[in-house]
């Protein structure tokens, strides 16, 4: 893998956002517009309940490092995207490009985009709100980077997705992030669902993120097995990822389904 070539669909995607305010604004505006939303809601449920649990660091916080994760899974996707809408997929591999080159350009490109969201919404909630990611101590990192790694699973899986179906398919990846947040126990302990739902849950590496940010919070201290059985899955979950990319553009290139790409469906 050659590095340069990876940094050159970053620079392509750079050049995109540059040239148009409309994909600069979506890389802060919502995840600004979400803060504040959920930064009110918690200040009301602080004020209006006396069970001593701060909502700030527990709701807000979660908002926030699931935020981070569906910007990293959509920085993946969007960039992927941009090259379906311009029709120019097919010119990428029409060039030395090679799979793991142009994933690694799709993840880099995540990492910048992920980045923004994630400063803003740092900034907002901490001076609107006064939510200190201190409070989590050093553990903030590896959530942090659970979550970036399950995010980058969640984007190479999308494309694959939308590869092998076509472009019209990209409606089956936005939901993904909605679908999986209520078996990652986002804003709740996951022994307030079902039996089944648990099962899952315990497949899912936010579900560890989420369960030990709110052990830290009610004073508790997170078992670093625990944190490791995230990150595990995690990484597992980017190389079935990678597979399932990887196979699915051997597939379209065999099939010829690659040369049909730009039809609006492809079956």
């Amino acid at each position: 893998m050659f590095f340069n070539r990876a940094a050159a669909i970053v620079l392509r995607q750079f050049y995109l956002i540059r040239g148009s305010p409309a994909r600069v604004f979506p890389l802060f505006v919502w995840v600004a517009i979400d803060i504040v939303l959920w930064g009110f809601i918690t200040r009301y449920l602080n004020t209006v309940t006396a069970s001593g649990l701060d909502f700030v660091h527990t709701l807000l916080g979660a908002v926030l490092l699931w935020d981070f994760l569906t910007r990293v899974m959509q920085g993946v996707t969007m960039a992927f995207f941009e090259d379906v809408w311009s029709r120019n997929f097919l010119n990428f591999f029409a060039t030395p490009l090679s799979i793991s080159e142009y994933v690694g350009g799709l993840v880099l490109s995540a990492i910048a985009t992920s980045s923004i969201g994630l400063i803003v919404m740092l900034v907002v909630s901490s001076a609107v709100f006064g939510l200190s990611l201190l409070v989590y101590g050093v553990m903030i990192v590896p959530f942090l980077f659970v979550l970036f790694l399950f995010g980058i699973a969640l984007g190479i899986f999308g494309t694959a997705v939308v590869l092998r179906l076509g472009p019209a398919a990209e409606w089956f990846v936005w939901p993904i992030p909605a679908v999986v947040s209520p078996f990652a126990g986002v804003f709740y302990p996951l022994s307030t669902l079902p039996e089944w739902m648990q099962f899952i849950s315990r497949l899912l590496p936010p579900s560890y993120v989420f369960e030990g940010m709110r052990t830290i919070v009610a004073g508790g201290a997170l078992s670093g097995t625990t944190l490791l059985w995230g990150v595990g899955l995690a990484v597992l979950y980017i190389l079935l990822a990678c597979g399932f990319f990887t196979s699915v553009y051997r597939h379209a290139v065999r099939t010829g389904l690659i040369a049909r790409y730009s039809a609006e469906s492809v079956s």
